[in-house]
């Protein structure tokens, strides 16, 4: 595990007032501790577009706690894999709000990594659709992989609400991706990594070919 990498119980211990933002699947999910892990968390949900869902999430969970964004100790999110739209949109979120509370400090976890250990059964792999015929896999205590529709085989369990373009395998399960469910049970685990350019997770850099400007001539003849 990387060095930097933190749990929740640690966050909250160095943290008290923290507010958790995940828009990777169709469902927006919001969560504010305001008082460490002495009091329970608020949490709201929506099923509505990220531009939409995320800001009304942060402002009901804000006005119901008596907060600001200025407030905030420390902001988590998902950076992926899931809807990279819904990603960005919160990574352009964070950006701004690091503007009106530049103090506060930014985490990021991967959604897969929190299913897999909450599942927890070394042989499942947990997938979300990464285009392209592809398909993001994370196992419990093994490094997120990128793998062909073919060569997809034996437990494949997918979050609920994430949306898929690939035609899905035909042995896939769903299951729950409520994060006021499964984040409490995974208080002790590293899932957390500080960052200080909030965006999507992606398994590679973008590569680009330069193109070279040259004077188009007819082919000469043999």
């Amino acid at each position: 595990m990387h060095p930097l990498m933190s749990s929740l119980r640690h966050l909250l211990a160095e943290h008290p007032v923290l507010l958790l933002i995940d828009s990777a699947s169709a469902r927006v999910q919001a969560g504010l501790w305001t008082a460490g892990e002495t009091a329970p968390p608020r949490w709201r949900t929506s099923d509505t577009e990220a531009g939409t869902g995320l800001f009304e999430c942060v402002e009901a969970l804000l006005i119901d706690a008596g907060l600001r964004i200025a407030d905030v100790g420390a902001f988590v999110f998902c950076e992926g894999p899931g809807s990279v739209l819904g990603i960005r949109t919160a990574a352009v979120a964070l950006r701004a709000w690091r503007v009106i509370n530049p103090g506060a400090t930014t985490f990021a976890y991967q959604s897969l990594d929190v299913v897999a250990r909450s599942i927890n059964r070394p042989e499942v792999n947990v997938i979300a659709d990464a285009r392209r015929d592809t398909w993001h896999v994370a196992k419990v205590n093994s490094p997120l992989q990128r793998i062909p529709s073919s060569e997809l085989h034996g437990d494949l369990v997918m979050p609920e609400h994430f949306r898929h373009w690939t035609p899905l395998p035909a042995n896939v399960t769903t299951t729950s991706y409520d994060l006021a469910a499964l984040l409490p049970r995974l208080c002790e685990a590293d899932l957390f990594r500080p960052v200080t350019g909030p965006d999507a997770f992606t398994h590679e850099d973008p590569t680009y070919v330069t193109w070279t400007p040259q004077i188009h001539q007819a082919p000469r003849g043999p």
